[in-house]
């Protein structure tokens, strides 16, 4: 049956690119899916595709940032079958402007949907298997816009590095109840990246690395038994390959004897910190050290 054999298993945004994805492919691994998405045709979408395949799933309706569609979202999956196995916070919008050009609605819109979108079902989700006692699993979607940084993204970048600490967090939470937590960085060719890097063209016969199913197996397995010892943990996720963050670590010091520190000893000093630790004091794109790049040739 797959490695989610009966298990009941609630995605988020997963109507269309990534979330779809996620959907499908815990319902090929045996779960029992219920499907989220605003889009209530694109929802209902997916769920007849999972149905005609021969699995088994719920659509459900609305906006996870609110507090009735998340109470609405957990209650489902345990009215359609009667219990609640793993939460995947997929949902997202994008707003990109720089920050002088960005409106405070713009901001609102994009913290809500992703933060305020994340912790609400984990919320609930959380506070059922605390009182129930069954365990569950979580995955939490962060981005690398958020763990390198991004220019033009200061809402989404924030929101994403927010969902990361979110996860690290709530996986020291709720170990004592048996749920992990754990967040993936994925890269795919998704309607919001196709605004950024357009169209790309895979010849007929290659693997296509950017394709947002690629990411559902890391998601799946994340979702089963057989993660139960990984938690708190940050994973790139795109095409064939799968990466882990480091959390952020201090790589260098200067110390004052003992005294406080006065302004001018810092500026005598303060290039030990860049000697040998790889840090630079200009500003720099961190995305150009990711591995791999949508918008690379």
């Amino acid at each position: 049956m797959g490695i989610l054999a009966d298990a009941v298993v609630v995605v988020t945004g997963a109507g269309r690119g990534i979330g779809r994805g996620e959907a499908i492919e815990a319902a090929r691994q045996g779960a029992r899916v219920v499907v989220n998405e605003v889009d209530a045709g694109a929802g209902r979408a997916v769920v007849e595709e999972i149905v005609a395949a021969g699995g088994q799933a719920v659509g459900h309706v609305g906006d996870c940032s609110e507090v009735e569609h998340a109470e609405s979202l957990i209650a489902t999956a345990l009215e359609a079958f009667g219990r609640l196995d793993a939460l995947v916070n997929n949902a997202g919008i994008l707003r990109d402007r720089t920050v002088v050009k960005m409106s405070p609605d713009e901001w609102d819109a994009v913290i809500k949907v992703h933060l305020r979108g994340h912790f609400l079902p984990t919320h609930v989700a959380c506070a059922h298997w605390k009182e129930t006692g069954t365990g569950g699993r979580i995955v939490c979607t962060s981005s690398t816009s958020g763990l390198l940084g991004n220019f033009g993204q200061a809402n989404y970048g924030a929101a994403k590095a927010g969902i990361a600490a979110f996860a690290t967090i709530t996986a020291m939470e709720m170990a004592r109840y048996g749920v992990t937590c754990n967040a993936i960085a994925p890269s795919a060719r998704t309607r919001m990246t196709i605004g950024a890097f357009g169209e790309m063209v895979v010849a007929e016969g290659e693997f296509d690395f950017w394709d947002p199913d690629n990411v559902a197996p890391l998601v799946a397995f994340l979702c089963s038994a057989q993660a139960g010892a990984i938690s708190g943990k940050v994973f790139g996720v795109q095409g064939d390959s799968v990466e882990i963050y480091q959390p952020w670590t201090s790589v260098g010091e200067i110390t004052n004897g003992g005294r406080r520190f006065e302004p001018e000893q810092i500026a005598a000093r303060v290039g030990e910190l860049w000697e040998g630790t790889g840090v630079h004091p200009q500003v720099e794109n961190m995305m150009a050290r990711m591995r791999y790049r949508l918008d690379a040739d």
